[in-house]
């Protein structure tokens, strides 16, 4: 079974950075894609960037292209999100999450295992 434990988030100004963190453990069967998700207060869940598992091309919501930047240590199992230049909408819950390696892209119910979340506020 996987797991995923996110870490990073905190409490920044606008135009700070912060890098998450998501530590994956347990056997996955063949290739996955693997993403970043936030739900912000009153909205719904959104796919923010993902590593697609049939090519490794990267994926960006229009919303952070340019300022974020996802990438991931393969010795260490875990994927990196580097926020920069935050937004006080950018405030949110972010998850990591796994699924179907064509599924960057599509809805957050494709995928299937999910970390807790790390809160980021991004506030002045």
């Amino acid at each position: 079974q996987v797991q995923l434990v996110e870490s990073g988030g905190g409490l920044v100004q606008p135009g700070d950075s912060l890098r998450l963190s998501c530590a994956k453990s347990g056997f996955t069967r063949g290739p996955y894609a693997i993403g970043w998700f936030r739900q912000g207060p009153g909205k719904e869940r959104e796919g923010i960037s993902c590593i697609s598992g049939t090519d490794g091309k990267l994926h960006y919501a229009d919303s952070v292209k340019g300022r974020f930047t996802i990438s991931r240590d393969n010795a260490k199992n875990t994927v990196y999100l580097q926020m920069n230049s935050l937004k006080p909408e950018d405030t949110a819950v972010y998850y990591c999450a796994t699924g179907p390696p064509q599924m960057c892209g599509a809805s957050w119910y494709y995928f299937t295992s999910w970390g807790q979340g790390t809160q980021v506020t991004v506030s002045s």
